[in-house]
């Protein structure tokens, strides 16, 4: 006998206007300042229902009034618009030298950032991490943010709680990172993999824009990749997929050789020291210190497409190198396409996307195309931003309507 579903609820006043409510301030995020009707018309409200809406948004704090528009002769609009006061988002980029920190209104725009050096023991983490949100928040007296993302150079196992990938970064091993820093700051926190948040950055306004399914590889002084199946990020069950660094790779000591804690695998053979060295060997150099791997992969560029053979076959060594570990990803992933990102790729340009595109053609059934990113700025903020935007706008959003 095939069970029978019950009857559909009807929607309750309060869900209706809390509907309602959503759709309307979704189209001022949207659009911009709107006049009564406009709003009506765009939410099929009638008047009265639409004024009682306003109303209720401004009674709440979100919408302000924006001034008046003028119409046909004797008549005039009023203009609403978002209170961009109504809730801040604040994002946080974590690396070995510092912490830095970016906080947007509701509408999106940045309204502070800051930069501290990132503390370098467990003690004074969370008084870092506020620090660092005060000074985003300077301008903005009485603001603090209803949500943080924290980007950080490792990946936190939701089993354990603990970050992993990242001794690199000291300070941030507590056992329970994100209990630490949700009691000290007293907000929403989320902590998630740098790498990660670039690739929601590209997939919601770069390169990957349209594309459900695609592979973002991060190189410069360390690898990463991030996994977008689907739309959605696949962080893996311990939170380390993407950690390709680790992953061995032809032609490089793995971790039986030389010990898990030593350089190994496809950070061996494509990281930072390994690229410096490669393109030393093809007669090009470049500045030691921060910054020194792109320099001389630019160097690379500049004297082959001036003639400079060796520079050449460099520089096609050095995309064979990445090639072989993207295609080791691809032919798993099968994706619609991949970004190349980080102080290496940037660097390398159109000359190394072409080259890498080219050899990563040649090793896999698989050919999807490879485009270099299109995000400006910061990725990781600009990542990390629009999640914590994103879960802001829904939880403000949807609390107009008490019991909705």
């Amino acid at each position: 006998m095939t069970p029978t579903r019950p009857p559909a609820q009807p929607g309750t006043p309060s869900l209706l206007r809390a509907i309602n409510d959503k759709a309307a301030l979704h189209a001022l995020l949207e659009r911009g300042p709107l006049t009564r009707p406009q709003i009506g018309a765009l939410t099929g409200l009638s008047k009265p229902t639409a004024s009682q809406l306003l109303a209720r948004l401004q009674e709440a704090g979100l919408v302000v009034l924006d001034g008046i528009r003028e119409g046909l002769p004797g008549r005039t609009a009023e203009v609403y618009r978002l209170n961009p006061a109504a809730a801040y988002a604040a994002a946080l980029d974590v690396t070995p030298a510092r912490i830095a920190a970016a906080v947007a209104d509701i509408t999106g725009t940045v309204v502070g950032e800051h930069t501290l050096p990132t503390p370098r023991s467990r003690g004074d983490l969370v008084a870092k991490v506020r620090a660092a949100l005060d000074g985003a928040l300077a301008g903005e007296p009485g603001a603090r943010p209803h949500r943080v993302v924290i980007g950080i150079q490792g990946a936190l196992d939701p089993g354990t709680g603990r970050l992993g990938y990242a001794a690199h970064i000291p300070g941030w091993h507590t056992p329970d990172l994100l209990g630490t820093l949700r009691e000290g700051l007293g907000v929403p926190v989320d902590v998630e993999n740098d790498v990660n948040l670039v690739a929601l950055a590209e997939r919601d306004h770069g390169a990957a824009i349209g594309h459900q399914t695609f592979v973002l590889l991060w190189a410069d002084e360390g690898l990463g990749a991030a996994l977008v199946i689907g739309g959605a990020l696949h962080r893996g069950a311990t939170g380390g997929a993407g950690e390709v660094g680790y992953m061995p790779a032809i032609g490089a000591p793995t971790a039986r050789e030389v010990g898990r804690h030593a350089t190994h695998g496809f950070q061996a053979l494509s990281g930072g020291p390994a690229v410096r060295a490669l393109l030393r060997e093809h007669g090009v150099r470049g500045p030691r210190g921060a910054g020194g791997t792109a320099a001389t992969v630019r160097n690379a560029v500049a004297a082959a497409e001036n003639g400079d053979e060796r520079a050449e076959a460099g520089l096609r060594e050095l995309a064979g190198r990445l090639a072989l570990g993207l295609a080791s990803i691809t032919a798993v992933v099968d994706p619609e396409l991949v970004v190349l990102t980080g102080g290496t790729l940037l660097a390398g340009g159109e000359h190394l996307r072409a080259l890498v595109e080219r050899e990563l053609h040649a090793l896999t059934l698989p050919r999807p195309p490879v485009r270099l990113s299109t995000v400006r700025g910061n990725p990781v903020i600009s990542g990390a931003l629009g999640l914590a935007l994103a879960a802001t706008r829904e939880e403000v959003f949807g609390s107009t309507v008490p019991g909705a």
